[in-house]
């Protein structure tokens, strides 16, 4: 298994709208294992395919920790196809933004439907941490970071420190 490095802000690359995979082959399921291996190295709950440079709508999240039933999960192709009014406010935190955390509203709820390993269609509800995770995934494929949803002060903070953070780990 390969292991990638994890893009931190502000690299450009975060910012690229990832395209959606044809089909799960044998080459999707490689990068799905090779995601989930970065994810465990660097103590993730989560990781995109964008956030290592690789432009596909491909996510991989474990939660087994919070959801001891739920098996770590393979995405290709996410969608949300429906959000609860109601919202909650939580920390998060991002292997993008190393080190650094920020109080960010998600819907408290969500649908969503996509592609596992073996191209099966599934479509999950998700409250909690497991509905975060998911928007936050997806927001990755959508160019997006958590941060963007705090004030351009409070975000220019966050990526001065996350660039500290990397700076001292080389």
């Amino acid at each position: 298994m390969a292991r990638f490095t994890v893009l931190t802000v502000p690299d450009p690359r975060l910012r690229i709208k990832a395209e959606p995979v044809l089909q799960v082959d044998d080459s999707v399921r490689q990068l799905m294992n090779d995601l989930m291996d970065t994810m465990y190295a660097d103590d993730g709950a989560g990781l995109a395919a964008v956030q290592v440079g690789i432009p596909k709508r491909v996510i991989v999240m474990d939660l087994t920790d919070q959801y001891p039933s739920l098996r770590p999960l393979k995405i290709a192709n996410p969608e949300i196809t429906w959000r609860s009014e109601e919202t909650e406010i939580e920390l998060e935190g991002c292997l993008s933004v190393p080190e650094q955390s920020a109080r960010i509203e998600r819907h408290a709820a969500i649908k969503v439907r996509y592609l596992d390993e073996n191209n099966k269609l599934h479509e999950i509800n998700a409250e909690g941490i497991l509905a975060r995770c998911f928007q936050h995934e997806i927001d990755h494929l959508d160019g997006k970071v958590y941060i963007d949803y705090v004030s351009p002060l409070k975000r220019q903070i966050l990526i001065q420190k996350a660039q500290k953070v990397v700076r001292m780990r080389k």
